[in-house]
């Protein structure tokens, strides 16, 4: 599109979910749903953009978005519940929350047998001695915030579905485990991974962290803690220890906002190096981590104006293509490293991280702003 074009386009999106809309029809317009990147593979790039796409649809009616993420489970999963998947890590019980909706609205039988293999994992995967799950198994003695996203929504989502109440406690137990060895008591920030062993090149020797506060590793931590008070029953004890660990998350995160674009720094401290760059996929988490905050009352109405200002600044990084709207400046995939390795990293557009990032914080924007119930 042309400039006149774009800026026309961009007028006709009113709400914050018109913006997630536009965004998921420039992927559907570009990938059949079996295409979409890494192609072929259950992945938490696909889970993330379709999970998002799926609140879409449930606040919209709009089944074209239902039917797409059906269509790319049903490539995967055939009629017995078998599918391949890596046994070894959290990150492949991501795309597992596509699950339960799926099951809700068709009942099918191997949505709940994949989603009860899934589950399974949580038996055989490595530990650390304290009993924190290790990312993958080819980082041993390693948790990740990515970690508490990928694994632990997925596991309460199952516990409230299925009726499984020791799986809060356990993701309850997770999350005490990354707070007390990954936070930094000067920024209020947590450090993206944790090293029981010491003998990672990044690991510091005393405390075993990464040196350094990534951006999307700390969107997900809070987007798993927000999302925790979606599953958690009213009188669960760890709804009050959610909301107190997300408070001061919160007030930490908006002290290091942007204060020109709204936006937050690829490493979030360090906005003032040269080199370092804004990225859209962590302000996306973080709209939606703040937002949420504010409708669970885990922060205060103070914390408005940073949630607005971060969405106005996003959706004004985004353009158009010839398949639609352009989310712009996301870092692609990034394991645990120091400043450079994070700074020096491949900067992508459209990218599913951010994608999938860019729609979920569209639509919590819709309800915070009242829009939706």
């Amino acid at each position: 599109m042309n400039g006149i074009e774009s800026n026309a386009a961009a007028a006709a999106l009113k709400n914050p979910i018109d913006w997630a809309q536009a965004s998921c029809d420039a992927l559907m317009a570009k990938y059949r749903p079996e295409q979409l990147p890494p192609e072929g593979r259950w992945h938490y790039h696909q889970g993330i953009f379709l999970y998002g796409m799926l609140k879409v649809w449930e606040a919209t009616g709009n089944e074209a978005y239902l039917v797409y993420a059906k269509e790319y489970v049903d490539k995967l999963i055939d009629e017995y519940g078998s599918f391949k998947f890596a046994r070894d890590e959290l990150d492949a019980m991501m795309p597992g929350l596509l699950l339960f909706p799926l099951h809700a609205e068709f009942g099918e039988e191997r949505y709940r047998i994949a989603a009860a293999k899934l589950r399974g994992m949580f038996h055989t995967l490595n530990r650390t001695s304290e009993g924190g799950f290790w990312h993958k198994d080819k980082y041993p003695y390693q948790m990740w915030l990515d970690g508490l996203y990928m694994g632990g929504v997925f596991a309460m989502q199952y516990a409230r579905y299925f009726g499984e109440a020791d799986l809060f406690d356990m993701v309850l137990y997770q999350e005490s485990l990354m707070r007390r060895h990954m936070t930094d008591e000067r920024t209020g920030l947590l450090f993206h991974a944790w090293d029981e062993s010491r003998s990672f090149p990044w690991a510091d020797e005393e405390t075993g962290c990464s040196p350094e506060f990534w951006g999307r590793s700390l969107g997900w931590y809070g987007m798993a803690l927000a999302d925790f008070l979606d599953e958690l029953p009213p009188e669960h004890p760890g709804r009050e220890v959610v909301k107190a660990a997300l408070r001061p998350f919160v007030e930490a995160l908006i002290r290091y906002q942007d204060s020109a674009t709204g936006l937050w720094y690829q490493v979030v401290d360090k906005g003032s190096e040269a080199d370092n760059w804004l990225e859209t996929s962590c302000t996306s988490l973080f709209i939606y981590t703040i937002a949420k905050a504010i409708r669970y009352g885990a922060v205060g109405e103070e914390c408005r104006a940073a949630a607005e200002r971060a969405y106005q600044g996003l959706i004004g990084r985004t353009r158009t293509d010839e398949f639609g709207l352009v989310v712009p400046e996301i870092c692609i995939g990034t394991s645990a490293g120091d400043y450079t390795n994070y700074v020096t990293r491949p900067v992508s557009e459209n990218d599913l991280h951010g994608v999938g990032a860019f729609i979920l914080a569209c639509a919590e924007m819709q309800k915070l702003q009242g829009l939706q119930k």
